[in-house]
């Protein structure tokens, strides 16, 4: 839309506005037949007006036959629409429902979208606070970059050479021994687990892994045909006794599980217990894929080593990622493996995008060989220490008779028992009225009771104390009814 267009349109009535807005979107074939349209709530917000005028423009929409309220889908565009058009569109609609990628759950997809949404107060972000975030040494580092800079192109499969030199040195220090062959560089940790699950797993294979998990508010194993098969936890961790692989099962089964700082629970799983999952791994033969990126974010003491530390046989992918640690928007992890292993991820990983980021790689590479990556670990722990103090206060005052928590030992999470029976859908519908986004427990597959993830990593620490405040008041109006 030209300029002058844009100015004609602000001084139009702002029914007309959305009328014009929805007509715009459908004719640029933005919103083919079958799509539903936003909610009465969403245009309201956008439009900043009253759903009065929404609903005014929608039956003006309704009338001329281009959308229709559907039982079930909510508004959606009519296939009168296309029918005034010279070519009629495909049915994207069944194509959008017949992909091979499972679409996430209604409420994690709203959650995801949310999360951008910088006037909530986010009590749910897994992610380092801006405050945390270490500007000036980032430009330090991309400083130094740029400055040997040369064209770069594609990077070997394995990844960035000097960034994998970077990372065998650095597992050392947490008594992984490992060369860089044994390194594959990935897009983050969630594309470690997408690329272990396309190119070692058959369909129809077992994913064991803790009960609750963050695991479970993804789809990546179920999309590729796989089975997930929950575990029962104890506050030591996963409890290990309760694998029992059948017959078919052997090779075509994997351990997932996340020993440091668990998501969602908080966790931190003992040396015994982690001896003991390994130990199981060898009788069965069933592979461990041991997701560590929470591990630098211990506040009290130093975890127990990883799994894979006492893995002599090959039998644990290791998975980093500086996500957690530093910066989600580099887009860097790792896993450490076999080399036929690491060998077969490198190719499916070329096939897929030809490499991370190769600027990326290089910042990350200088972040771990300049000294600066251990500094700024050791500082965002403190700020963690502050925040997670804080954060237990004003959950000892304001939720200390409708609820139960445990006291993490490091990372982002404390989980909440909410102790009252009442709906967690209305608390969560009815936080986000409130300008507060929760993650119920329910997204991680907690079966049993109502629980809360609550971060203290991402909100401001004003934001914090207020968002805490507003979920004691809620449980508690919610529980009087």
């Amino acid at each position: 839309m030209s300029f002058p267009e844009e100015k004609k349109m602000k001084k139009l009535p702002k029914y007309r506005q959305i009328v014009h807005f929805i007509k715009e979107k459908i004719g640029n074939g933005e919103w083919p037949i079958g799509s539903k349209i936003p909610s009465q709530r969403t245009l309201a917000k956008d439009f900043q007006v009253n759903r009065s005028t929404v609903i005014t423009a929608l039956e003006e929409l309704m009338a001329d036959g281009l959308i229709e309220g559907t039982m079930g889908k909510g508004t959606v565009v009519n296939n009168t629409w296309t029918l005034m058009a010279k070519n009629s569109a495909p049915d994207w609609d069944q194509y959008v429902t017949s992909g091979i990628q499972m679409p996430s759950r209604k409420i994690v997809q709203e959650i995801n979208q949310s999360e951008s949404n910088t006037d909530l107060i986010q009590l749910s972000k897994g992610e380092l606070s801006a405050e945390i975030f270490p500007l000036a040494v980032m430009k330090e580092m991309m400083g130094k970059v740029s400055q040997h800079m040369e064209a770069f192109g594609y990077e070997e499969p394995k990844g960035y050479l000097p960034l994998r030199e970077a990372l065998s040195n650095y597992l050392k220090t947490i008594g992984i021994n490992v060369s860089s062959s044994s390194i594959l560089i990935v897009s983050g940790a969630l594309q470690a687990l997408q690329l272990i699950s396309m190119g070692l797993l058959q369909r129809g294979s077992t994913v064991y892994l803790d009960q609750p998990s963050y695991l479970y508010s993804l789809h990546v194993f179920q999309s590729a045909g796989m089975k997930l098969t929950g575990l029962p936890m104890d506050n030591e961790g996963l409890l290990p006794e309760n694998v029992h692989l059948t017959r078919g099962e052997r090779g075509r089964a994997i351990l997932y599980t996340n020993p440091c700082f668990h998501n969602p629970t908080g966790i931190l799983m003992s040396k015994k217990r982690r001896e003991e999952i390994l130990a199981v791994s060898e009788n069965t033969q069933l592979p461990i894929i041991e997701d560590d990126i929470y591990r630098e974010l211990w506040i009290d003491e130093i975890p127990p080593y990883p799994i894979k530390t006492i893995d002599k046989n090959g039998h644990v992918l290791y998975i980093g990622s500086l996500s957690k640690t530093l910066s989600p928007g580099l887009r860097i992890g790792w896993i450490v493996g076999p080399e036929p292993v690491i060998e077969r991820l490198s190719d499916i990983k070329m096939q897929t995008d030809y490499g991370s980021s190769s600027l990326s790689q290089r910042v990350a590479a200088e972040w771990f060989t300049s000294g600066h990556y251990q500094q700024h670990v050791e500082k965002v722990r403190q700020q963690l220490k502050m925040r997670r103090e804080l954060a237990l206060s004003v959950l000892e005052t304001h939720l200390k008779y409708v609820a139960t928590w445990n006291i993490p030992k490091g990372g982002f999470f404390v989980w909440i028992k909410i102790l009252p029976s009442i709906s967690m859908k209305l608390l969560y519908t009815k936080a986000l009225s409130k300008g507060i986004l929760l993650n119920l427990g329910s997204i991680y597959a907690q079966e049993k009771g109502n629980y809360i993830r609550l971060s203290y990593a991402y909100a401001s620490l004003e934001d914090l104390q207020k968002g805490i405040y507003e979920l004691g008041l809620m449980i508690k109006e919610l529980a009087s009814r």
